[in-house]
Formats: structure tokens, C-alpha cells, sequence
């Protein structure tokens, strides 16, 4: 008989994360025997754009979705809300299917999950994501020189504490942040996995992508034969350090004038611009473009290199950006920063070059080795993508935590 388990996510299976993050693990381990029921909030704009995609993907998949309203404000109240409405839905669903297990994407979800296995004895899985709490106070959300604010990072530090101590299993997205839990004593015994951001790596092929299309996204972008195209995918600002960047790539421009700044972003076009010519740059150097997901890798086919630098606060070592594996099925060459394990991985498989800090000396050194970077072969780094980030790995990953949880 299948085993069943729910799968609670306080982020959306309509949110661009819920569809590359979430439904193809499920979709996946859904044809290893486990059977699933999906409990996700989701924002109003977007269920009303994306919901009747989802729900045709999980129906052909004999997924059971189970979705509800995201409340916005008032501040951490909403949060509070939610979460009894989550528990409430959650026993609701238990009572009806009797679940052999509760897969808790994130904190919020978590302490549905942990309540759920004192009161029914259900397993419990911890996919932690990261740092939660340090996050909030890395990224501005929390201040803690407030009382209120500090109140809540500690009260959330205890609930991780809680989590982890009574999961029986952790999902870590880093080495890097497993190997710092399992240096504090209270934690050195976890049952932790570690199972990064992976891609589809089928979707994210350069070998799909023919030379008319590629020559067809270049015109729809203006951009002439003789140009260069370094690119950067992702949000603008929050913890991805745009002035940074652009600085990087107005040096870069000045040594090599043919090369051109893509940036593939779903943030306000003029925004971004405005934020480049605060760097020195020139509306000519850059093309802002909203890419859908399935468009993506036909954008990403005619670049060079790519570039992200991302803030290396404590909560980031349990960062691994989604990106990193999607560009890397690219067969693109990455230049960036050291979280979470990037570091590690790109200094392995030699597929790109870390920027140690963010100053000219080091820009420069970097541009000085743009030629070896951008000489890093295709098929090198896309096979090192597929020994990293493959999905197809990453749901054997869960499939062997879910079979040691449930067989204990």
C-alpha cells in the first residue's frame, strides 16, 4: 500500500518557487509509491493566473491539492492566522486520510508538523530551507534593537530548536549549513540530508536550443551580432547585491565595450534601469526582460557568462540559489560569491570564478580572467550540473529520506 504523506507549504504552488521547487520532487516521488495530498497558501493575484495550470498538474499527477488564501496584513499577525487556519485543515485532512508522515516545507509550516506528530504520533520531516529567523533579521524585516522584534527572533530560534531536536529527518539545502549544526553539540546527532535547489535539467539544456532561435531572441532584444551578452537571472534587490554588480559590469564594459547586461527579471524595468545609471551605466549597456519559464532557457542560450553576487550574511551559508543549477544546465559560466556551498561546488568542478570581495582590485582580477572563464567548455559545466543538480537526483535523495523516516 502507498504511503501517504501531506506536504505543507506556506509558500504558494502558483509562486514561481512552488512550480520549480516543490511540484516536480512531488510529481516524482509520486511515481515511487508515495501518494500525496498538498496543503498550500496561496496569493489571490496568482491563483487566479496560475491556479488552473496547478490544478491540472497535480490531477494528471494523482496529487491532491488542497489550497488556501494567503493573508497579507496586518504584519506577523497574519502569520498567527494562518497558522491556526493551517492546523486546522491539516487535522481536518489527517482525520480524513490518515498520513503516514508530514513533509513541512519552512517554519511556519513546521509547527503544524510538530503539533501534528505529539497529538497523532505522525512522523515528522523538517525540509528547514534555511536559517528562517536569521533571515528575516539578515534581510531588514526584523529589527532587533526593537523589543518586539527581539522578542520574536528569540521565540522563533526556540521553535527551530524544537524542530530540529524532535524531526525525524532534516532536509538542509547546504552542506555548509549542515556542517554548522552538527558543530553544536545540542545537534551533532541530526538525521540531516542534504539535498540542494535542483533543476530540471531536461528543461534547462543548451542542446535544445537552435541557432533560429537564438538569433530570434537577439533581434527581439536589439542586440547586434557583434555584441556580448554577460547575464544576470533573478529578483532586484533584498539580498542580491545589485549596485554591486553593476559597478562590476561598468568596469567590465570599459576594458571590453562589446559586451551587454541581460538582466531576466519579473522586477519593474524602469527600476532597474534607473538602479544602472546610478553605476555608470547607459540604457544602451542593458536589456531588462520578464522571461517566463518556459522562454528562459532560449534567453539564456546567447550569453557569454552570467554573474550574481549575492549578500554573504550568516543565514545565507544555508542558501542554494535556484539559479546555480539552472545556468549551469546552460552551460554557463558563473562568476559570484561564496555562500552557502556555490563556493565549494564552482571551485570543484572549475565552472566559473568566485569574486572573494566586492572592490575594484578584485573586479579586476576577474575581468582579467574573463577570457579563461568564458572559455570553460559547454558541455563541462552542464555535466557538472547533472552530477550537482539533476532532479532526477534530488528526488532519489527524498525517496531514500522518506523510506528511512517511514521504516524506523
Amino acid at each position: 500500500m502507498n504511503k501517504k504523506v501531506l506536504y505543507i507549504s506556506y509558500d504558494g504552488l502558483t509562486d514561481p518557487l512552488g512550480q520549480s521547487q516543490v511540484l516536480p520532487y512531488l510529481q516524482g516521488l509520486t511515481q515511487k509509491g508515495f501518494e500525496f495530498t498538498i496543503l498550500s497558501f496561496e496569493k489571490k493575484e496568482r491563483l487566479a493566473s496560475e491556479g488552473d495550470l496547478i490544478r491540472s498538474i497535480t490531477q494528471k499527477s494523482g496529487i491532491n491539492w488542497v489550497p488556501m488564501s494567503f493573508t497579507k496584513n496586518p504584519p506577523v499577525v497574519s502569520k498567527i492566522y494562518d497558522r491556526i487556519r493551517m492546523f486546522r485543515k491539516a487535522e481536518e485532512l489527517h482525520r480524513k486520510f490518515r498520513f503516514d508522515m508530514i513533509h513541512c516545507r519552512s517554519y511556519v509550516s513546521a509547527e503544524v508538523g510538530i503539533k501534528l506528530k505529539k497529538v497523532y504520533g505522525v512522523k515528522f520531516l523538517f525540509d528547514m530551507r534555511g536559517f528562517w529567523a536569521d533571515e528575516k533579521v539578515d534581510n531588514g524585516q526584523w529589527n532587533t534593537g526593537k523589543y518586539f522584534y527581539r522578542k520574536l527572533y528569540s521565540h522563533y530560534k526556540k521553535k527551530e530548536r524544537q524542530f530540529l531536536i524532535n524531526a525525524d529527518g532534516i532536509i538542509s539545502l547546504t552542506q555548509a549549513a549542515s556542517d554548522y549544526l552538527k558543530n553544536q553539540p545540542l545537534y551533532n546527532q541530526l538525521p540531516i540530508d542534504v539535498i540542494p535547489c535542483c533543476a530540471d535539467l531536461q528543461h534547462f539544456d543548451y542542446n535544445k536550443i537552435s541557432a533560429a532561435q537564438k538569433d530570434a531572441v537577439r533581434k527581439s532584444l536589439d542586440i547586434d551580432a557583434g555584441r556580448r551578452v554577460m547575464v544576470y537571472l533573478g529578483s532586484i534587490g533584498g539580498w542580491y547585491m545589485i549596485k554591486e554588480m553593476f559597478d562590476f559590469f561598468r568596469m567590465l564594459s570599459e576594458k571590453h565595450p562589446e559586451y551587454l547586461l541581460l538582466v531576466l527579471t519579473k522586477d519593474d524595468a524602469s527600476h532597474v534601469i534607473e538602479e544602472a545609471k546610478k553605476s555608470g551605466l547607459s540604457e544602451d549597456q542593458i536589456r531588462v526582460r520578464y522571461s517566463t519559464r518556459e522562454q528562459l532557457p532560449s534567453y539564456l542560450a546567447i550569453r557569454e557568462t552570467s554573474i550574481y553576487f549575492i549578500n554573504a550574511c550568516f543565514s545565507k551559508i544555508a542558501s542554494s540559489p535556484t539559479k546555480h543549477a539552472e545556468l549551469m544546465g546552460m552551460g554557463i559560466p558563473i562568476i559570484c560569491n561564496d555562500i552557502g556551498d556555490t563556493g565549494r561546488i564552482i571551485s570543484k568542478t572549475e565552472t566559473g570564478y568566485i569574486v572573494p570581495s566586492f572592490n575594484e582590485t578584485e573586479y579586476r582580477n576577474a575581468i582579467n580572467l574573463l577570457p579563461q572563464v568564458t572559455g570553460i567548455q559547454k558541455d563541462k559545466i552542464r555535466s557538472s550540473a547533472l552530477e550537482f543538480f539533476d532532479l532526477k537526483n534530488g528526488v532519489e535523495m527524498y525517496a531514500s529520506a522518506y523510506n528511512r523516516i517511514l521504516n524506523q
